[in-house]
């Protein structure tokens, strides 16, 4: 096998392409020469380079061979080759700057006619530049970061029973989804066929509700699990029994919850204190994602809720009942892999722009 070129980077050739990186304003495929050449540098084979960057090792050989030959200039485009510009790099770098600061004075984002019209080139032009530069202001992310004050600790303390639970307790992340839905749909639907899938009709009948109450053993995967006609307090204490049933007495039980106002009632609270094997463990608010039994809601909800024909509550209820059974047959946990730490520092951006 042929061995591949060694490359040791200099300190400055190394702050050149962690800059090329991390500048918003850097074209994708620069940006991604240089990450590769980056992964070289640290010790990566071509075949790790090439899973890292979703590409071939023909791909990463060619860029580490030509920035070999020719160090940083290998990694721009040959001169001479391809069509020639229409617009020159002002042009370009006019269009990626109103695209990043500016709105059209009608509309909340831009358009390739909108900004073809303002920057006078074709719509087709911006589409290219937009491509390039890995803009898409058609699209938006929702988010919400915490503003709990005691954010940290709370992470701490949820991150660390993940990773490094108390011994002979038991950690279990509960909640309740709430409000599903007994729906059927208003004709039949038809089945999937070659070249054609399923369809349901967009309207429904209502036959009722039910909310689910889990308990996700994070270790184990399994779920204790009971359907409940509405998620008061006393609903919540009925499931806190049930738990208490189905554990082991020999073990304490850390218990992740969110701040739900059924889970700091007065009744719940007193029933704690007569049963000092639970501990609750209250996730950061705005944080759900901290709380693994949400994953286990999706996997439900995506599964057998979403696209099921219920005509009354017991077929809905039955049916999350056969699902949680088939589940703990063959549980599968949810493994948490990060830690406090760099939770917290990828995070941490977004927590100044919040505060500018």
């Amino acid at each position: 096998m042929r061995k591949s070129v060694e490359i040791n980077l200099t300190d400055k050739e190394r702050d050149q392409l962690e800059a090329v990186v991390g500048s918003a304003r850097s074209e994708v495929r620069n940006m991604f020469r240089a990450k590769i050449i980056l992964l070289v540098d640290k010790g990566k084979t071509n075949k790790t380079i090439a899973s890292i960057m979703n590409t071939s090792r023909q791909t990463v050989s060619l860029w580490r061979n030509r920035f070999a030959r020719n160090r940083l200039e290998g990694l721009s485009d040959i001169k001479g080759r391809g069509r020639k510009r229409t617009y020159d790099a002002k042009k370009v770098e006019e269009i990626v700057e109103k695209t990043l600061t500016a709105t059209p004075k009608n509309a909340t984002h831009w358009s390739t006619r909108a900004m073809a019209k303002e920057s006078g080139v074709s719509h087709m032009t911006v589409c290219r530049i937009w491509n390039i530069h890995q803009l898409k202001p058609h699209l938006i992310k929702t988010f919400k970061i915490s503003n709990d004050k005691n954010f940290t600790d709370k992470l701490k303390d949820v991150v660390g029973l993940y990773l490094n639970p108390p011994e002979h307790a038991l950690v279990l992340c509960v909640d309740e989804k709430s409000q599903i839905q007994a729906l059927d749909r208003t004709q039949p639907s038809l089945p999937i066929k070659k070249g054609r899938c399923a369809t349901m009709t967009h309207d429904y009948k209502r036959y009722g509700t039910t909310s689910l109450f889990a308990a996700l053993n994070v270790f184990e995967g399994t779920v204790i699990g009971e359907c409940m006609k509405r998620h008061r307090h006393q609903e919540y204490l009925k499931f806190l029994k049930k738990i208490d049933r189905e554990t082991s007495a020999s073990l304490d039980l850390h218990l992740i919850v969110d701040n739900y106002c059924t889970h700091k009632h007065k009744d719940v609270k007193k029933w704690m204190e007569k049963h000092p094997r639970f501990y609750f463990h209250y996730i950061p608010t705005s944080c759900s994602w901290l709380n693994l039994v949400e994953r286990f809601f999706s996997e439900i909800t995506n599964k057998r809720i979403r696209r099921g024909i219920f005509r009354s509550v017991d077929q809905l209820t039955q049916a999350i009942y056969d699902y949680l059974k088939f589940h703990n047959a063959d549980p599968k946990p949810f493994v948490w892999i990060k830690t406090a730490d760099e939770i917290l520092n990828k995070i941490a951006p977004l927590y100044k722009i919040n505060n500018k």
